[in-house]
């Protein structure tokens, strides 16, 4: 946590950064750049997301200096699994579908992949604090537990997007997928299977 972080770097001033905040009020982390040096640590690379490529951009336009330093990300760990990077096409994210929410746009990518004979890494949704919206109707603020997609739900999800869309993108029962989780753990897992059988993996 924050304590342990500012323990590390002999620091006070550490800002935990969470999504809202970045998305919301990049410009507390890059304009007290201006006058003094700011790092703004996250996980994985930071060019990988466009959110952060947006605040690089901003800080320039500020005048602001900026340096990258590059990290490990899923995006080149996936090459664990045997896959060669070369070979990805479109990188899509699977969102997690709600009772009022099921959406499939990341569906025409994935088939425009396959059809050219390019793999599709798929990253999985994350939840954290997420707005518990019973409890604000009660005036309350309440976050969520934090959820990370498994790879049982997102085949789960990309099965019933084949069923609503039915553009043969790909066979559930027959098309051969990678499922990857806690890639660089020492509980790192990867199975290759249908999506039917992935679905069922532990």
């Amino acid at each position: 946590g924050k304590d342990r972080l500012e323990s590390f770097y002999g620091r006070t001033d550490i800002v935990i950064a969470d999504r809202d905040f970045v998305e919301c009020h990049a410009e507390d982390i890059y304009l007290p750049a201006k006058e003094a040096d700011v790092a703004f640590l996250i996980v994985g690379d930071p060019v990988c997301a466009t959110t952060h490529s947006d605040i690089m951009i901003r800080a320039r336009e500020e005048g602001v200096t900026v340096e990258v330093v590059h990290n490990a990300s899923a995006m080149g760990a996936v090459g664990c699994c045997g896959l060669q990077l070369y070979n990805f096409g479109q990188t899509v994210s699977i969102p997690y579908f709600d009772e009022n929410w099921r959406p499939t746009s990341f569906y025409p990518k994935i088939k425009y992949n396959r059809l050219g004979g390019m793999h599709t890494l798929c990253l999985l949704d994350i939840k954290v604090k997420e707005p518990d919206f019973e409890a604000m109707k009660r005036g309350r603020t309440v976050f969520l537990p934090p959820r990370f997609m498994s790879v049982n739900e997102s085949s789960e999800q990309l099965i019933e997007a084949e069923e609503v869309r039915k553009g043969g993108a790909y066979l559930p029962d027959k098309t051969l997928c990678v499922g990857l989780a806690r890639l660089g753990q020492p509980d790192q897992c990867i199975m290759a299977g249908t999506l039917g059988e992935v679905k069922n993996a532990d």
